[in-house]
């Protein structure tokens, strides 16, 4: 299995809370930006084309924790810039840890071997490498030579003091089936837990802007792709509906709000990809004055040509509790694997707002949790399954 069965579990119960409270708007994933300066210049990132003054700034310990417990959300991504030059990082993930939240802390490895032993291996924690093919592929991506090497060395590492981790693929324009899947083959050989996967989103800011995949050329790279994936030993950090979806086989609509985004500037809307949208005080804030209904490929130029995990992975696990045949049926068949299906991309049987249906905007503090309260100590030991993943 790519999902540890306690994270699948957890993730599970924070949903259903979601449905019995009447709940439409939930967060499953809070995408936290404690900076964003980084040690690469990577073509397609729209992250480090700030200004010196922005990139010098930094979330502190006590912003990170009071955005984890404001918003809830049972899985915390960290990605950046680069998370490791961050001073207090160790201990914002530890404060993370002890709420019982789980972390994956994003990086492009270069710093990792250097930063480890500031970490503990945690079921709760999992470091995410960031690896965007093989080794020409990657290198030219991320603009310097050598960084693949030091990155596969870094999991072989972190692999080796039992840390979770995962690979962190996206997928740009020009890429070909053939080339994606010997390295995918060559991550699982390395005893990865599993690989989150995501076309590229044309940011604003980037570098370049004729690097990203369009709807339709990303369509047919994920069908060809999971085809020549059926029978060997992938896993991914994916709901098998989100990797369908990705193949054509599913028409959704994204929800943004599923993976909030904090960052230096606020509470980022309305989603952790899209910039000059404004920003939010606080969680509830985004939550009630962002107009969501303003956003969507079928609605929003910006947004047109977008299929990224962080939007389209909660919708994908929404329709999979709706309708757990089909995702069942999907999972046994293999996504990409049945018809390609039209882009009506607001049906509202596939959006997590089904036609008459009222919105409930609630606080997280206002809903039970199972979640206990943070601990000064945590007890971590062996976990079982070395396989789980993100949302």
């Amino acid at each position: 299995m790519s999902v540890p069965l306690r994270q699948k579990l957890k993730v599970g119960a924070h949903v259903v809370r979601q449905k019995l409270f009447g709940v439409e708007r939930y967060p499953l994933v809070l995408m936290l930006e404690p900076l964003f300066r980084c040690n690469l210049k990577c073509a397609g990132c729209g992250k480090i084309a700030y200004p010196e003054h922005i990139l010098d700034r930094r979330l502190s310990v006590e912003e990170c924790l009071a955005a984890v417990d404001e918003c809830g959300a049972p899985i915390v991504s960290i990605p950046g810039g680069e998370p490791l030059l961050h001073k207090d990082m160790p201990e914002i993930v530890r404060g993370i840890v002890a709420r019982r939240r789980f972390v994956y802390l994003c990086t492009n490895a270069l710093l990792l071997r250097k930063r480890i032993h500031e970490y503990e291996p945690s079921p709760y924690l999992t470091f995410s490498i960031h690896l965007d093919g093989d080794r020409e592929r990657h290198d030219a991506s991320v603009c310097q030579d050598g960084v693949y090497d030091r990155a596969i060395d870094a999991i072989k590492l972190a692999l080796e003091r039992r840390f979770r981790v995962t690979v962190n693929c996206t997928l740009f324009a020009g890429e070909v089936a053939g080339r994606v899947a010997p390295f995918f083959d060559e991550v699982t050989r390395l005893g990865v837990e599993s690989i989150t996967v995501s076309p590229g989103f044309s940011y604003e800011r980037a570098p370049s802007q004729d690097v990203f995949l369009e709807r339709d050329g990303t369509r047919t790279l994920f069908r060809d792709v999971l085809r020549l994936g059926r029978g060997r030993r992938w896993r991914f950090n994916h709901s098998s509906l989100y990797l369908d979806f990705l193949a054509g086989g599913q028409s959704y609509r994204c929800t943004p709000w599923g993976s909030p985004t904090r960052n230096v500037f606020g509470w980022q809307k309305p989603c952790y990809l899209l910039v000059n949208e404004g920003y939010a005080p606080t969680y509830r804030a985004l939550m009630e004055e962002t107009d969501w209904d303003s956003y969507g490929s079928d609605r929003n130029p910006k947004c047109a040509q977008c299929m990224a995990h962080c939007g389209y992975e909660p919708t994908a696990v929404a329709d999979t509790l709706a309708h757990p045949w089909k995702a069942l049926r999907v999972a046994l068949r293999g996504p990409g694997a049945g018809p390609i299906v039209s882009e009506d991309r607001g049906a509202s049987g596939n959006s997590m707002r089904p036609a008459g249906v009222s919105v409930v905007t609630v606080p997280a503090q206002a809903i039970p949790t199972a979640h206990p309260r943070p601990e000064s100590t945590v007890r971590l030991g062996r976990w079982g399954s070395r396989s789980r993943a993100d949302g």
